[in-house]
């Protein structure tokens, strides 16, 4: 795999062919993707797929809920193995911190949704919900005030 270094001017990337060789994303076409929807900004502004990047240039990525202030240290055109790529950018340790926090509040406060159990309720389950329903339910003399019992 070639990496330019920050010297050689001639060696121009594109921003979604990076994206893609630092394998921030899968294939070229979401990294173009994700900068067309605004989830990546390059120096703090918005910029389509087809802009240049430079060793220095800072970029901001959201990916999912995390959100990834990186350096560009090296450019590369070509996807290598991942520890070549992890060579191709610093991410600052601000970033670091702030994702590192965000892990440690989703690991004491998980997310409600993940504990209910997938798919359809089972009939032991169903027959729990319906004795809690009954069970809730008011009789149904109690429900009105005239009743035939009261004479």
């Amino acid at each position: 795999m070639k990496i330019a270094s920050s010297d050689n001017a001639s060696t121009k990337v594109r921003l979604d062919k990076w994206l893609w060789a630092a394998r921030f994303y899968k294939t070229r076409g979401l990294s173009s993707e994700e900068i067309d929807k605004g989830r990546v900004k390059l120096n703090g502004a918005n910029v389509k797929p087809s802009r240049e990047v430079k060793a220095g240039d800072v970029l901001e990525l959201r990916i999912g809920h995390e959100v990834r202030t990186v350096v560009v240290r090296a450019l590369s055109g070509v996807r290598g193995p991942a520890p070549v790529a992890a060579l191709l950018f610093e991410e600052t340790p601000e970033s670091l911190r702030q994702r590192q926090e965000a892990a440690e509040l989703r690991r004491l406060a998980p997310e409600p949704a993940h504990s209910q159990p997938l798919g359809r309720p089972t009939k032991r389950d169903r027959r729990h919900i319906e004795g809690m329903k009954k069970d809730a339910r008011p009789d149904w003399n109690d429900r009105w005030s005239a009743s035939m019992d009261a004479e």
